[in-house]
Parts: C-alpha cells; structure tokens; sequence
C-alpha cells in the first residue's frame, strides 16, 4: 500500500428491482463519501439491484454494459473518486451472477463474481470462476461477497496476490445489527489477523420488499484483528475510516506479528496421511 488511505463504507436500503431509486442513493453516498475526502467508496453487495433469493432477481439483473454502468462511470468520473458497487449481474449467455463492479474515477472498471453461493441462492444465481486483486493508486485489494467470508481460503490467496485490503459487502439479513455484528466477529477478524491486512465490511439496511430485513451495520478492522471503526445504529450512514501505512508495518515488519510469510503451502496441498490407530 502506497501511503495512508481514507475509505468509506455505506450502510443503506436497497430495495430490489428500484435500480433508478438505488442509483440516486448511489450517487448521494458517493457525493458524501467524497466530501468526507474517501479515496475510494464500499457499497452494499447488489446495492444497484437490491437483493433477492428468489426467482424475482432474475427479471431485475442488469448487463456490464448497459446504461446503469456508464452511469456508475459518469459519477466515478465527477466525483473523482473510486466505487464499490453490487448488482445482480446478467451475463450475455443468460447466467446470473452475484457481482461487485470496481470503477475507477478515471472510468475503468473491474468485476467480482461470487464464488461461493449460500445455499438458497444456489438455485438463481451461478457462481464465479475467477479470484481478480485489483490494483489502484497505489492499493491493492480483493472483494468478497457475504457467504463467501466464510472460506478462509479465498482471502489468502488474495493475501499472495499482495492485497493489503479485503472489501466485503453484504447482503445478510435477520436480526439487529449489533447481533449481525457480534456473529462477524466469530469470523471476519480472523480473516485480518492471520493474513497481515485490512478488512471492510458494511451490509443493507432496512426492507427491501421482497420479503428481507437488513440489521444495518458496518465494521473495518486492522491489519491486527483489531476493529478500527464500526456503524452498528441499524440506520442507513457512511462509515469512514483511515487505513494507514504505518497500521500495515505495524504488523508486516514484526517477525511475531505476521505469520503470512512463514506459510508453507506445498505442504497444504498433499494428501493427509491417515494414521489408523485403532488396537486390532
């Protein structure tokens, strides 16, 4: 990571199938996420589209290449500033992604296929195939999508790709958020700790009249494990946080504290000999 950089995750209502509705909170969020001098700004996973696991989300995906995205371009472009943006993704050949765009301000873009599917969206949604790190202004960084926090190997892959942060956005609902909170807590701090890097997280709030309720909340940790910042009010809100350089070689320049190096994955992938110590 070259230099300090202030990021902004955004708590908000993403009701499913007002993609114009969405767009416009987009554009408010960004514009707030700008002023509040965010280099770069997190949405929540399909914020465009809203989410579903239903049958519905299908009518309501939306193309890489239609309108919504030159819109997405357009702001990145006026607000000078970096987006993280979620929608249901409808592929040429019909499929239907879970995605998270990354678009640039000078308007290029990246995209994030989600690679593990809860199981109820198994039956809409096809899962990704590839594990992107994109590189911008001097960060880099992976994004996973909720269900996908749950397998530690995707982050540290994305760890020998040298990302120094991974983006997760959500879409998971149940609950308040300062439950929603204490149950990523079990998982999402670990996925910091024992790769050396930073982690942002945020989730919908509110219905999303499709039969879903979103908690609200939001969290960044250090590269440490550590929270550095949290939204836990169940209302919609911006989340800003500085990740720092110094937060990173806190952890990297200490032999004790960055267990990542020491790693030895050849042997990860050999067969596990089993020892049968049962008496005959």
């Amino acid at each position: 990571m070259k230099g300090d950089f202030r990021i902004a995750a955004v708590v908000c209502r993403c009701p499913l199938g007002q993609v114009a509705g969405n767009l416009d909170r987009t554009r408010h969020w960004a514009s707030r996420a700008k002023q509040s001098g965010a280099a770069i700004v997190c949405f929540p996973e399909m914020s465009l589209t809203g989410y579903s696991n239903r049958k519905e989300i299908v009518e309501h995906a939306i193309g890489v290449e239609g309108q919504e995205v030159k819109a997405l371009q357009r702001l990145a472009v006026d607000e000078g500033i970096c987006l993280l943006v979620g929608f249901a993704e409808k592929a040429r050949d019909k499929r239907v992604y879970a995605s998270h765009m990354v678009i640039a301000p000078n308007g290029r873009t990246g995209i994030y296929r989600k690679l593990h599917l809860a199981p109820p969206e198994m039956e809409h949604f096809i899962p990704g195939e590839s594990l992107p790190v994109f590189s911008w202004a001097g960060l880099r960084f992976g994004i996973q999508l909720c269900y996908d926090a749950h397998f530690p190997e995707i982050a540290t892959r994305m760890a020998e790709s040298a990302a120094d942060v991974i983006f997760i956005p959500h879409a998971s609902p149940r609950g308040v958020a300062e439950d929603k909170h204490q149950s990523w807590m079990r998982h999402l701090p670990a996925r910091a700790f024992d790769n050396g890097l930073f982690v942002v997280a945020c989730n919908q709030t509110g219905e999303n009249e499709n039969g879903l309720t979103f908690p609200g909340n939001a969290v960044v940790f250090s590269p440490s494990g550590e929270i550095i910042a949290t939204h836990l009010s169940g209302a919609s809100g911006l989340l800003i946080a500085d990740l720092t350089a110094d937060q990173l070689h806190h952890v990297r320049s200490h032999r004790m504290r960055y267990f990542f190096p020491n790693r030895r994955p050849w042997l990860y992938r050999q067969e596990p000999v089993i020892n049968e110590l049962d008496s005959c």
